[in-house]
């Protein structure tokens, strides 16, 4: 791969969804065709074990859930800043490291928009969440460190990373008619990242724009905890978690949260982690209950369960109406479900968490929150129902605008660095 087209090249590698833009100086940023006709990729990867093939996004999923033999992989930002990353596992026949498979995948994401644009742009700037790592600046930085090296193989003149709200906040601004003061949303599948901004028409030619910059806050927490937080109430009961035993003792837990964390799933099938399940016997009631655990690991079937769990999630968000979670995988007949009062119930004190980081956010800013003109959601997971609840009564009379929830990220990134 060479450089050879003027502009950048931005790419928002998400926790669940990535995403590709391109922009010259001056124009507008042009979103990247990825897989059919959308403009995202989910993050995620299937090596087929049956012809050796790696595939990825919406096909990925597909080949798994089609039950072609071989092994899926999500959620692998939430790796970058962990000594997990450095560890190798056996796809295909060979031992791989985890940060080869997030090189792999930047490497397709930046051959699908070369393919599109007839060329590389000299210039690349990758999103990058406000904290990688909460609390640990070594590990945050080894996190960014890990993705520059990622994508040093790709063939760019020049890497450069820029706040994925940040990212978000330069492309909003192209819609203002008027200067004004906004909080930027952005939760994505592993961080909710806020900033204060000061933006407007006048404002987008300045080069330097660190000043407009009055606050900044992250933390680790997104859609993927959400999920795994509704998987352990509505889900995990029915194989055994929280099941009492016949001393009177819980079930030990550490098997329904990995078996409910999306990049931990795979940990939990195999043959070590199948035979520690078993020994779990002697610790059910309702050995029923321990059979599905088995089930579930022998016949992999958790990143369906995830998968399932997820669905019904975006689905009792935007219906506004129960959803069941079909299990006859597992047994037949068996199923669970999902209902408003319980995404609200499950949900709340993660929301109570992210909606306190956004306060603090304005208050560092040294804002009160009827300041602010507008409050710009961007980011899958702010789409969720009582995640915008939430955040109306913490900024009431502040308007909550919707952004392009999947590309704005990336669309801001083709606009380069801001300061």
């Amino acid at each position: 791969m060479a450089s050879t087209l003027p502009g950048t090249l931005g790419i928002d590698f998400g926790t669940s969804n990535s995403a590709a833009s391109w922009a010259q100086p001056g124009q507008d940023a042009r979103l990247m065709v990825l897989e059919g006709q959308a403009t995202t990729l989910p993050t995620t990867l299937f090596f087929n074990a049956e012809d050796k093939t790696v595939h990825y996004g919406r096909d990925a999923l597909a080949c798994y859930l089609s039950e072609t033999e071989g092994r899926l992989m999500r959620s692998l930002k939430s790796l970058l800043g962990s000594p997990l990353l450095l560890e190798k596992t056996a796809v295909n026949d060979q031992q791989i490291s985890f940060q080869e498979i997030i090189s792999m995948f930047l490497g397709e994401l930046v051959r699908r928009a070369e393919a599109q644009l007839g060329g590389l742009p000299r210039h690349l700037v990758l999103g990058r969440p406000v904290h990688f790592v909460d609390d640990d600046a070594e590990r945050d930085q080894l996190a960014q460190d890990m993705l520059l090296q990622a994508a040093a193989g790709c063939g760019f003149s020049e890497v450069g990373f820029q706040l994925e709200p940040i990212a978000a906040a330069l492309d909003y601004e192209r819609r203002l008619s008027a200067e004004t003061l906004v909080l930027v949303v952005d939760i994505g599948g592993g961080t909710s990242d806020f900033t204060v901004v000061r933006l407007g028409p006048q404002r987008i030619a300045q080069a330097d724009r660190t000043a407009d910059i009055l606050a900044t806050t992250g933390v680790h927490i997104g859609g993927t905890d959400y999920d795994q937080r509704l998987n352990l109430e509505q889900v995990m009961p029915l194989l055994g978690y929280r099941h009492l035993g016949p001393k009177g003792r819980e079930v030990p837990s550490r098997v329904f949260f990995d078996l409910a964390t999306w990049h931990l799933i795979h940990w939990q099938q195999t043959p070590k982690a199948v035979r520690e399940a078993a020994e779990l016997k002697v610790d059910y009631s309702d050995l029923r209950l321990h059979e599905r655990l088995m089930t579930v690991l022998r016949e992999r079937h958790g990143h369906r369960l995830a998968n399932s769990v997820e669905q019904a999630k975006i689905g009792c968000s935007s219906r506004q109406g129960p959803q069941s979670i079909d299990l006859s995988l597992i047994e037949a007949g068996l199923q669970a479900s999902l209902s408003p009062d319980d995404l609200a119930r499950h949900l709340d004190s993660l929301l109570q968490q992210v909606v306190a980081c956004a306060l603090q956010c304005v208050s560092a800013a040294g804002l009160q929150p009827q300041q602010l003109g507008a409050v710009y959601l961007t980011g899958g997971s702010s789409a969720l129902r009582p995640f915008q609840q939430a955040l109306a009564q913490a900024f009431p009379g502040v308007p909550l605008v919707e952004g392009d929830l999947f590309g704005g990220v990336a669309s801001g990134l083709a606009y380069g660095h801001m300061g």
